[in-house]
Parts: C-alpha cells; sequence; structure tokens
C-alpha cells in the first residue's frame, strides 16, 4: 500500500457504506435513511480513501447555505489513531465555513470538539422504551399523507433552524415509517414519524406545541408498531414537559449527547422539540 489518504464527496451508493459503519458503532440507524440523508444536501457527505479503500466518513450537510450540521464522524477501527479522522473532520469544518455548525457529540469527546470552535448548548437524551401499544382516543391525529406536505414543511421551519424541504419530502415516505400531525380548527400543533431501525423503531422528529399533543402523537406512532419490541427518542434535556413525558412511561436513558454549535443557539423553540429527528443530521 502507498498510504495515500484522499477525501472526496460520496455519490448516493457510498452513503451506504457510512450507515453500515454507523450500524457497526452501535448507533441503530434506520433501515431505509440512506434516500432522505442524501436529498438533504447531495454534496454533503465526505469519503476518506486509503488507496482507494474507504476507511473513514463524515456528514458536513449544509442547510440554506447557513445552517449546518456535522454526524456520521467515523473511521474503520483499525485505521483510528493514525491522523486519518482529523483530516476528514478538518474537510468537514472547512466545507461548512461561514455556517453555523451543529452537532450532536457524545460527551467524552466535547473538548475535541471545542478546539474546533463548538460551545456545548444542552443535552440529548437517547431513551429506550418497550412498546406496550398505545391509546387512540384523541381526536385531529391524522396520516401526513393526507395532507399538503407544504403545511408540515411551515411548521418544521418554526422548530428547525432552516428549511429542510429536500429531507422531509422522503423522510415523511419512508418504507417501514408511519407519520402522523395533530390538527386543530385546520392548524398544525405537532407532527411525529416513527420508523424502523437495525434494532426496533425510533421516534423522530416529535415537534408539538404542547405536552398534550407530544404525548398523544406518541401513542399514535407506537400504536402503528408492534408491541413489545423497542422503541427509542431523543429528548433535549432542557425541555422539562419532554422529560417528564420520558419519566411517565418510565423510559431507560440508554445514551446521551452535547448538542453543540459553533455561532449562537439558534432562536428556535427547543420547548416544542419532544424527540430529535435524527443525531445524524439534526
Amino acid at each position: 500500500m502507498s498510504g495515500k489518504f484522499k477525501i472526496r464527496t460520496m455519490d448516493r451508493s457510498e452513503i451506504d457504506f457510512a450507515i453500515e459503519l454507523a450500524a457497526k458503532e452501535g448507533w441503530n440507524p434506520g433501515l431505509h435513511d440512506a434516500e432522505p440523508f442524501y436529498s438533504a444536501d447531495n454534496a454533503g457527505f465526505l469519503i476518506g480513501l486509503l488507496d482507494d479503500k474507504p476507511i473513514a466518513c463524515i456528514s458536513a450537510v449544509s442547510y440554506e447555505n447557513e445552517f449546518g450540521f456535522i454526524g456520521f464522524y467515523i473511521v474503520v477501527p483499525e485505521y483510528r489513531g493514525k491522523g486519518y479522522g482529523i483530516q476528514i473532520w478538518n474537510a468537514a469544518i472547512d466545507k461548512l465555513k461561514n455556517h453555523n455548525i451543529a452537532l450532536d457529540g457524545v460527551f467524552a469527546q466535547q473538548d475535541n470538539y471545542r478546539k474546533s470552535g463548538f460551545k456545548f448548548a444542552y443535552s440529548n437524551i437517547r431513551y429506550e422504551w418497550i412498546n406496550t401499544g398505545g391509546n387512540l382516543k384523541a381526536d385531529g391525529i391524522v396520516p401526513i399523507s393526507s395532507l399538503e406536505i407544504e403545511k408540515i414543511i411551515d411548521y418544521d421551519k418554526k422548530i428547525f433552524p432552516a428549511d429542510r424541504s429536500n429531507f422531509l419530502t422522503d423522510w415523511l415516505k419512508m418504507p417501514d415509517s408511519f407519520s402522523y400531525a395533530v390538527l386543530v380548527n385546520e392548524t398544525i400543533n405537532g407532527y411525529g414519524v416513527i420508523r424502523k431501525c437495525r434494532s426496533g423503531f425510533k421516534i423522530g422528529p416529535l415537534f408539538a406545541d404542547d405536552a398534550k399533543t407530544a404525548e398523544s402523537l406518541f401513542l399514535r406512532l407506537t400504536s402503528s408498531i408492534e408491541k413489545n419490541i423497542p422503541v427509542y427518542l431523543d429528548v433535549p434535556e432542557v425541555n422539562l414537559e419532554a422529560m417528564d413525558l420520558a419519566r411517565k412511561y418510565k423510559m431507560k436513558n440508554v445514551f446521551g449527547a452535547a448538542r453543540m454549535y459553533t455561532g449562537d443557539i439558534p432562536d428556535i423553540s427547543v420547548e416544542r422539540t419532544y424527540g430529535v429527528t435524527t443525531f445524524e443530521l439534526g
């Protein structure tokens, strides 16, 4: 081997390489994440090749050329500690220069992220719950497929820091997933998605105007899948009502991530975020 290391933009087929690495790390990706991830920014995924062999990956997704999100930062284990990770990291940071960049990073790596200008905002906690089925008595819950997608996109903009129309268009129609919204007088008060993963299902996003709406969506989403399998929900620790929901259903804390930004914390409604969409893209 010559030891020549090259970094370039992934093509669509190589997204599967990144997702497989994430699965090996125990991150439990969704079965059909690749298509919506690539739709979010088809130039937003980098691959590192050593003598043309893929050994590293990272996502550096740009939303509206202003807000960026870094994820999928993985080096194949046998190539760690050799300087390849920092090279692909620096390439991602350079790609998103002039953006406010966010990430959900493992707590132990916060000091390293600070070296690149990231500042801690709050923790996101991953909870696991064994699905017991839901109570379907709540009114106003409708499948998102029955709505104009523009209504969901407009609602999403109030909570996510940027327009992510391309991503949502594919995310909301993934196979092995269910998505619902709550309507009050024809106005959307919240929406959520549950998708099948390597293990169980993940809910994300779970956005709602209030705790009652969030709980109704949670129950409707979990009633759509088989009972007695694990469901995962990533909760911002600063949303006290979301944390109360996790406690009410006796969810188990299984993982945590530090939400960090290079710029100011976006002026978004974190109190309406009951479940993060995905640690890989925000």
